[in-house]
């Protein structure tokens, strides 16, 4: 790696692309930074990784490790063993991760075991649902990091609560919501609503829709619950139609239990229809920041859309117990549903019927956060940096 701050950006899956994208452009802003970006291989297909890294303006990974899917330990297995040697061979100031994948936390244990410092961008963050394999990956990131760079105020007290040194606490904001609002525009060009006949000639809306993900283990591994929530969203599906860009694991899942019939599969040329239940083909971001913005309401077991939505202003119904992310409970944008058939369908129709006012954003969510991540790497390595040079 060349002069200045050199700084290994990992990402891996699909919701650390957005996370990372406006960091490496403030360092290239900023000027006294080297960085280098890893990509895990974590997701590695077209539609779950290629298309972001365009759509989202980000250089093609310097390195990709290429560990592609399995179980966990597997997938962390691998990811220790290939992300050791580019640790040692490129000697960075600082390894920053990204939200809470496998990949978060095993190219963090690498650099800790290896005394190089490490920055969690999202750090803090809790669930209280140690079942959550992204909470263990929370836990144990945040046990080891140098740097815990924060998006609420739950998670300043959070690692509080935990005996976290405060010093190593920085409240920045949000860097998903840095990418959305920078692509904002360019989302609203989408032809998205189009393809899907969602939307007239003239570009106004033809009818009301909902969008919907699933892919959480506890909501698509037991065909029961599988089955019992999809009887619940084509109850809603009656009322308008629902689109559901289904994540390939969940449509491993649908085949494995006999459950793909109770959706309506659209191909090239098919069109969403005034009510049912739609499955569509993985969307690039901007695609989907069109589908959601433009809904009257998401239906998702995500973390990011519950944040993304609050700045959207798009009443959100999160089909989970719990969320890691209380500030949009506070805000009001986002209502845990868990997996009850019947209060789904209530809250989805009165979210329907009277869509609440969009609320202020949260403190920080205003575009600015990888700049402050920025400045806070550049005030503890430059100097670091300068002596090598």
């Amino acid at each position: 790696m060349s002069p200045g701050i050199r700084a290994i950006v990992v990402v891996g899956a699909r919701p650390n692309f957005m996370k990372a994208a406006p960091i490496l452009r403030a360092m290239a802003d900023h000027g006294g930074f080297t960085p280098l970006l890893v990509h895990t291989g974590q997701h590695y297909d077209e539609k779950m990784s290629g298309i972001f890294f365009r759509e989202l303006d980000m250089p093609r990974p310097d390195i990709n490790l290429g560990v592609g899917s399995a179980s966990h330990a597997a997938q962390t297995a691998e990811i220790l063993r290939r992300f050791e040697p580019v640790v040692l061979e490129h000697r960075p100031h600082i390894v920053l991760v990204v939200g809470d994948v496998n990949s978060t936390v095993a190219c963090a244990l690498v650099a800790a075991k290896l005394g190089v410092p490490v920055g969690h961008v999202e750090a803090g963050l809790r669930s209280g649902d140690r079942s959550m394999p992204e909470e263990i990956n929370r836990l144990a990131t945040d046990a080891i990091a140098d740097l815990l760079l924060t998006t609420e105020p739950s998670a300043n007290e959070n690692l509080r609560r935990e005996g976290h040194p405060p010093e190593r606490v920085h409240f920045v904001g949000n860097t998903m919501i840095d990418t959305l609002l920078r692509s904002r525009e360019r989302a609203e060009q989408s032809h998205v609503l189009a393809r899907l006949g969602l939307e007239t000639d003239g570009g106004a809306s033809a009818a009301p829709y909902a969008a919907l993900t699933l892919h959480r283990p506890s909501n698509v591994d037991c065909p029961t619950v599988l089955a019992t929530l999809l009887g619940a969203l084509r109850e809603v599906g009656r009322r308008i139609p629902i689109v559901f860009p289904v994540h390939p694991r969940t449509a491993r899942q649908l085949d494995a239990f006999g459950l793909r019939d109770r959706l309506t599969w659209l191909g090239e040329d098919q069109k969403v229809g005034p009510a049912g239940l739609f499955a569509v083909p993985p969307l690039g971001y901007l695609d989907f920041m069109k589908l959601m913005a433009s809904g009257q309401l998401v239906l998702t077991d995500s973390g990011g859309m519950q944040e993304e939505t609050t700045i959207l202003g798009v009443p959100c119904l999160t089909l989970r117990e719990n969320t890691e992310r209380p500030v949009t409970i506070e805000r009001g944008t986002n209502t845990l549903i868990g997996r009850d058939p019947d209060l789904l369908v209530r809250k989805s129709l009165e979210a329907i019927d009277a869509p609440p006012s969009p609320p202020p954003p949260p403190p920080l969510w205003d575009g600015g956060a990888a700049a402050r991540i920025v400045a806070i790497l550049a005030e503890r390595f430059a100097s670091t940096a300068a002596e090598e040079a």
